[in-house]
């Protein structure tokens, strides 16, 4: 493969707009944009998440190959008309997301997005994910867009809340549990 990028700059944005895959120019706040920029921001939440020292073998190779996928979504949302998300990536998700949940207790009370480093970086990119969702489904609204590209985000979102599961488990022993009983004094109104 040649050198895709031998300029950086190009100075064809300064005006407001973007060049898609296929050449032509939108706004920079175009749904589209908004579309594979949030994806882009997903991929780089998850890359900050698998630079964490200590990180279980299984979610590394996981969290990898999502990050592989999210690229080729940006690459599908950047070209309109392009379908690179399968169905097959889909039930990957589902898979990977039954496996992970498998050794994980029932949950009767919500949990805290935290737990240690790698927990809250998984959380964040969990309500990264849920947001790239809600920018496709704006894009959706608005244009044709690949429907296991939605579902795969959706699913993704999942995947990434037992995955902070798995590692506030891995790092701390348990999730931080939110206490809908808690008191003046421990977090809750006049605090």
């Amino acid at each position: 493969m040649g050198n895709r990028l031998s300029k950086i700059y190009t100075r064809t944005g300064d005006e407001g707009t973007t060049g898609l895959g296929d050449g032509t120019r939108v706004p920079k706040d175009s749904a589209r944009v908004e579309a594979f920029g949030t994806v882009d921001e997903l991929n780089s939440a998850l890359g900050v998440l698998l630079a964490l020292a200590g990180l279980p073998e299984a979610v590394i190779s996981c969290l990898v190959g999502v990050q592989h996928e999210l690229f080729d979504l940006g690459g599908e949302l950047c070209i309109p008309g392009y379908v690179v998300i399968t169905a097959a990536q889909v039930t990957r998700l589902e898979s990977a997301l039954d496996r992970f949940n498998d050794s994980l207790p029932p949950l009767k009370e919500f949990i805290l997005p935290g737990g240690g480093p790698a927990a809250a970086a998984c959380h964040l990119a969990r309500t990264i994910a849920r947001r790239a969702e809600r920018r496709l489904w704006t894009l959706a609204a608005l244009e044709s867009v690949n429907p296991p590209s939605l579902c795969y985000l959706n699913r993704l979102s999942d995947l990434l809340f037992v995955l902070a599961r798995v590692l506030a488990r891995h790092e701390r022993g348990a999730e931080v549990l939110w206490r809908h009983d808690r008191g003046a004094g421990e977090g809750g109104e006049g605090a």
